[in-house]
């Protein structure tokens, strides 16, 4: 367990309750206890796991619950984890990634917890927008929106989540989707035979998760590769075991990776316009996952920006909606405090 502090000074006289939210992925596991005053999430210090090397959730819970008992005298009643996966029950889910279940009635009883609840993974990114502050977004696309306006969040890394937010009178509640695994829609013959390169590696039809997640970044290099030649940096990104990383790095000085990340922006842009159009997401679209926060620049490049502006009759819902790039990593931990406090589904 390496324990992250992220308060110097902790008092329990500071805070009307505390709280335990974590991030469960296939490699990694966050979990953190936050302190609430006024309905207000205070990041108080986080615990880090390798999630490969746990047995179960409970004891990472476990331990993250007694170094704050043992060093502060504070005692969290309330936890909630997001999951990767399609969730419909926030009392138990079956990871796709690491060899074990989570099963929230156990931890809740074994933890001594009130509430312990299980979410998807990128819902708690949506019940972490509120939490955000300026300097944790950047602000790729200028807009005019107002409080009580659907949000929208949408992130690409492994695969590509997306959630909808929506306001309740006092607070924006998200709501999960599947939406990354719709169709990849066709635009041109350079679209097309895109396609016809990706399928002749899946066998399968083409989602926007498989253009626009890490996978998707080394696919449009590939194609790239096959139809221009290689370039210099070529065996370098060949060898690496996270392709697209190289991939990025290489974009503004290899002519090839700067063409997979202009085409890669016009995708972004592409979807992220239709989810907008979808949700009517007016108050905002905000994108979240390391490949954006790392490259947050393309999101003003012409591609992404003229790509989301292309609406025959609705562009003008386009050109009032602001987008925003989320940088603060901790945007997960404050989500599932903050679905912690608030409850499952509310």
């Amino acid at each position: 367990m390496d324990i992250r502090t992220h308060k110097e000074y902790i008092g329990k006289e500071d805070y009307e309750i505390f709280v335990l939210g974590g991030d469960v992925g296939g490699t990694h596991t966050n979990i953190a206890v936050a302190g609430v005053k006024n309905d207000d999430i205070n990041l108080l210090y986080s615990a880090h796991f390798e999630s490969q090397k746990l047995d179960s959730l409970a004891p990472a819970v476990q331990q993250t619950l007694e170094y704050g008992r043992d060093k502060y005298g504070i005692n969290a009643k309330r936890g909630c984890v997001g999951v990767a996966g399609a969730v419909t029950n926030c009392k138990s889910a079956k990871l796709t990634n690491v060899p074990w279940d989570v099963d929230a009635e156990k931890i809740k009883k074994d933890a001594e917890l009130t509430e312990f609840y299980i979410i998807n993974d990128f819902q708690i990114i949506g019940y972490g927008i509120d939490s955000l502050q300026k300097d944790d977004v950047y602000e790729a696309k200028k807009g005019d929106s107002r409080l009580g306006e659907t949000r929208a969040v949408i992130g690409a890394g492994t695969g590509l989540g997306k959630v909808v937010l929506v306001y309740d009178g006092k607070r924006y509640i998200p709501v999960s989707s599947e939406g990354g695994h719709g169709d990849f829609p066709v635009h041109d013959e350079f679209d097309f035979e895109l396609v016809e390169h990706i399928q002749g590696e899946k066998k399968t039809p083409v989602s926007y998760e498989d253009v626009l997640s890490g996978r998707g970044i080394v696919r449009i290099y590939g194609f790239l590769k096959e139809k221009y030649g290689k370039t210099e940096y070529d065996k370098e990104i060949e060898d690496a075991k996270d392709k697209a990383v190289l991939i990025s790095k290489y974009r503004h000085e290899d002519k090839l990776c700067s063409e997979t990340f202009r085409i890669y922006a016009k995708y972004y842009g592409r979807c992220a316009k239709n989810y907008v159009l979808d949700t009517l997401a007016t108050g905002g679209l905000y994108i979240a996952g390391g490949i954006a926060s790392k490259n947050r620049d393309i999101f003003v490049l012409p591609e992404f920006q003229e790509e989301f502006l292309k609406a025959e009759k609705q562009r003008h819902v386009l050109e009032k909606t602001p987008v925003y790039v989320i940088t603060n990593y901790d945007v997960s931990l404050y989500g599932a405090c903050n679905a912690a406090l608030f409850g499952c589904g509310l």
